[in-house]
Order: C-alpha cells, then structure tokens, then sequence
C-alpha cells in the first residue's frame, strides 16, 4: 500500500480559492459553469497535470498555468484536461433518421425547384464540437449513403472543437472495436478498416470517407469564429448543457451566422432553446431550422 504524509497530502489539495481560481479561468475561457460540486472532478484531473509536469502542488501549478512563460502553451493542456468529450457512434440516433428523411430532401435544391434531371449539390455540415470524431464520421457514413441514391450529391464536413488532444485523435479515426459495435454492419463494411494485428482490436475509417472531414480547433468563447464557410446544416449537440441563458444565446446566434437561411441546427435531446433569441424555429425534437 502507498504511503501519503499529511504534507504531501495537503498539497495536492486542491483549496476553496486556488478552485475560485481556476473556476473562474474555466467558465471565462471556455463558458463552462464550474459549481462548487466540480471541485473533487477538477481536483483529479489537475493532478495528473501536475504529476506529467512534475509539480509538487496545486498552489505552484496555479503559479505556472498563469505567470509562468510556459503559461500559455500550459493552458491548451489545462483546457484539454478539463474539457469532458462524451460521445458515440449514432449517438440519438433519431437526428440522423430525421436528417436522412426529412432535412436532406427538404433542402435539396432540384426538389424546391421542381427540377426533373438531379444537378451537382454541394452540402457542406459543421459539427461544433466533435470531440474524438465519432459524430462528425457518423454524419459522414449517412450523407455517404444519401450520395448513392441522389446524383450529384458532394458533400464536406468541418468538425470543431476546443481541444487539440481529442482533434488528434479523431483525425487519425481510429477506435477500438467496442466503440464501433452500434455501427450497422453495412456501415462497418464499408467505412471500417480492420487492424492488421489481432492484438489490439481496432479499426479506421476509411480513407475515403477521413478525406470528407477537416478538422479545427474552435473555441466557442471567441468573439470570431473565423469560420468563413455557410452551412447546409449544423450539429451542436449535447454542449449547450454546460452553458448558462446568457452564452447559450451568444452561442448560438454566432453559429447561425454561418447557417444558411432555411437550414437545420441539430442540438442534443436533453437541451433547449427556449427563453432565447435565437433566429430558429422548432420542427422536431431538438431540430431547428432557421428563418429564412
């Protein structure tokens, strides 16, 4: 059994105002709400921060994360380990039917104009916040299979998300086979790579299918998006939830700026909308469509 002494113990406690502190930095940077009951979670996670960078206390971390001349490549990794990343392949499964069923025929151009021979259409779809890619490559799979029922159908994916260390991994795209056992079999024959080595247990999308995904780092905080880019349709699901009113609002007005007017905005089931002035309105569950 490990032996702690008071001391070490003590100082690897993380205190009201060092968490005050750190609160503070987390909901301005990020617009996260750090209640006081995150206070053991932050603690945990700081702590192997602390252990990679060799640092005997929280108190000396603080130092480092915000006067030190290493602070501001430190604060990439402080907002890698405090960012949650929870996400699956068809995860609400519901918005990819709805989307295959209903948004993509709603928005295709030669149905609203009545059009009999099918023309080129570039779609392009923003997954804001995407964590380690399972949803952005989910998107790609059903928009791959509307392509081979309407011709002319190209489509382009940009995936988002504030933290580098989950942008990395899902460029790479590869998953342990557990991660991958809701995909259809149909899916997984055709967009999943099985590993070679029967060690590790692992498959990659294709390449074909990694080629209509671009990834960037963006931090919803930022007055700028710099997203240049208008939006057929726009994932942000499951994020909202660690907003308060006021930055969901902020939030999403800016991600509409790149929705084009008639388009659909997907959140999570568990969020809403209601009480903010958005330009949207509601067509299914958690489904908006901007006002055209």
């Amino acid at each position: 059994m490990i032996q702690v002494d008071n001391a070490t113990s003590q100082s690897l406690a993380l205190s009201e105002r060092s968490f005050t502190k750190f609160a503070q930095f987390i909901t301005s940077e990020l617009g996260i709400k750090m209640p006081a009951g995150k206070m053991s979670m932050l603690q945990s996670r700081l702590l192997r921060r602390l252990k990679h960078l060799g640092i005997a206390s929280l108190e000396e971390y603080q130092e480092y994360l915000f006067t030190s001349p290493c602070a501001e490549q430190e604060r990439v990794h402080f907002i890698d380990a405090v960012t949650t990343n929870k996400t699956d392949f068809f995860r609400e499964s519901e918005h990819f039917t709805y989307l295959m069923r209903h948004a993509l025929p709603e928005l295709d151009p030669d149905i609203r104009n009545g059009r009999g021979e099918p023309r080129r259409w570039p779609f392009k779809l923003w997954c804001a916040g995407c964590s380690t890619g399972e949803e952005p490559y989910t998107q790609a799979m059903v928009l791959s299979e509307f392509g081979e029922v309407r011709r002319g159908f190209e489509f382009k994916i940009l995936a988002t998300d504030v933290s580098t260390r989950v942008l990395e991994h899902a460029e790479l795209g590869i998953y342990d086979e557990d991660r991958v056992a809701v995909v259809p079999d149909s899916y997984r024959k055709k967009y999943l790579l099985k590993s070679k080595s029967t060690d590790h247990g692992q498959v990659r999308i294709t390449p074909e299918l990694r080629s209509k995904v671009y990834f960037n780092r963006l931090n919803f905080m930022d007055e700028d998006y710099k997203v240049r880019d208008m939006f057929d349709v726009v994932f942000h699901r499951n994020v909202l939830i660690y907003f308060d009113k006021p930055t969901q609002e902020a939030v999403i007005n800016k991600l509409c700026k790149n929705l084009k007017p008639g388009g659909y905005l997907f959140v999570g089931h568990s969020e809403s909308l209601s009480g903010l002035k958005v330009p949207l309105v509601s067509v299914s569950t958690a489904v908006f469509r901007k006002v055209k």
